[in-house]
């Protein structure tokens, strides 16, 4: 069977302000047919929206191929609507007036986009809304809007770019398991829908096959087809091993060991993603504790304490880049180290996490190190800002220096004036 859509060789990077590129995604393929629903997961930075912005055709990759229905897709395809993770509606038009906007490019008469309208609004559930402006309306009801802008078109493809993560948890469990229904009863006009999430629970909810994205750049790495009867029950084995399975695989990538300090080389690779000293501490202590005792299950502690994987990844990845916990096959436990930390006082904290930085993080030490060697004990923020971009952008640049800024604060190696810019040794004994 011909797919719906179809992509090949996929590469697309962007420029940098000293003049390279920052390559996004790398060789991706990936195709949807008919009756399809394809997930893709990654984590932040994997190029997952940039991807989607390729398929709808609001970009283009610089090498590769993605073809809609057979054909090329070049500039934005009849057949092709997109839900985005903001409702992206107009404050001064009505919930009618907003459905009716996806069919004005059309040249439709005004009686047959009236028609078309009132019958997306039906289908998604807005009956009786009809005239209510956004601001009238939760959130849930405003991203039932934004799909029946999209539905109203009668795409082939719905593209859906994390439709659900700016709701509250009750409020996208409800609108997912009402486009379940609705997929599974054949009522939506589309044939396909690729989703874009970080919620592991809801592709395993949702699609038939999982994507799973690589980072920096973005490829898929994995596949998995998830065999499983609408509609799917959290509860069941079954549903559970995938969301198991899917973890492994997303944690089998594990971070690269980093190496002690040296005089040179200290740049990071990537960026580094600022996760509070707070967020550290609460996340060691919640395995340290019983039930887990030091080791747990990533799924598990993800529901616990109620953390998506774009929430806990981040602060895994920390503390095992600073050798306060390992991550494999779906599991963290913590160190010797680590156990440590749980166990100790707030001061032996900032000890062993000030020990921590300067051993595993180079670039920290060699913060400190010129702090350290200038006599006036300050410098400049441009100046390891500069230090910075020339191995990453200005954003994942400024992005690194915070999370720094952070941890050091913590452990008390340096402070950082916001007004002036400026590191210094002021508090630090």
């Amino acid at each position: 069977m011909d797919a719906l859509l179809d992509i090949h060789d996929v590469r697309r990077s962007f420029p940098r302000p000293g003049g390279d590129d920052l390559l996004v995604l790398d060789g991706v393929d990936l195709s949807l047919h008919e009756g399809e629903i394809v997930g893709i997961l990654g984590r932040s930075g994997s190029g997952k929206s940039t991807l989607l912005r390729l398929i709808a055709g609001l970009a283009s990759p610089q090498h590769g191929t993605l073809s809609y229905m057979g054909k090329p897709i070049e500039g934005p395809a009849r057949g092709i609507a997109m839900v985005f993770q903001s409702f992206a509606l107009f404050p001064w038009l009505t919930v009618l007036e907003n459905v009716q906007l996806g069919l004005e490019a059309l040249a439709l008469p005004d009686k047959e986009i009236r028609t078309r309208a009132l019958a997306a609004i039906d289908l998604i559930g807005l009956d009786g809304y009809e005239s209510a402006y956004p601001r009238e309306l939760s959130g849930g009801m405003r991203q039932r809007v934004g799909f029946a802008r999209a539905l109203v078109v009668n795409p082939n493809i719905l593209l859906m770019d994390e439709p659900f993560s700016a709701l509250d948890v009750l409020t996208a469990e409800n609108l997912r398991t009402d486009l379940i229904e609705l997929w599974s009863q054949h009522k939506l006009p589309i044939k396909g829908i690729v989703l874009v999430t970080h919620n592991i629970e809801e592709a395993v909810q949702m699609c038939d096959r999982a994507l799973l994205f690589s980072t920096n750049p973005g490829r898929v790495t994995t596949e998995i087809k998830i065999d499983l009867p609408h509609p799917r029950e959290r509860s069941d084995p079954r549903f559970e091993d995938y969301v198991d399975r899917i973890y492994v695989e997303m944690t089998a990538r594990r971070i690269e060991r980093a190496r002690p300090v040296q005089t040179a080389g200290y740049i990071p690779e990537g960026p580094l993603t600022p996760v509070s000293a707070n967020a550290i501490s609460g996340l060691i202590e919640a395995v340290a504790a019983p039930p887990y005792n030091g080791a747990a299950d990533l799924p598990d502690i993800a529901g616990d304490l109620q953390l998506e994987i774009d929430e806990l990844f981040p602060i895994a990845e920390v503390l095992q880049m600073l050798r306060l916990c390992d991550m494999e096959g779906g599991d963290i436990k913590l160190t010797p180290t680590g156990k440590r930390f749980a166990d100790a006082d707030n001061n032996e904290r900032k000890e062993i996490f000030a020990r921590a930085l300067t051993s595993y993080l180079p670039i920290v030490a060699h913060i400190r190190r010129v702090l350290d060697e200038r006599a006036s004990h300050t410098a400049p923020r441009r100046r390891f800002v500069d230090e910075l971009e020339d191995k990453m952008t200005e954003d994942a640049a400024d992005e690194t220096l915070r999370a720094i800024i952070s941890w050091a604060r913590f452990a008390e190696l340096f402070s950082y004036d916001d007004e002036s810019e400026t590191f210094s040794l002021e508090n630090p004994t």
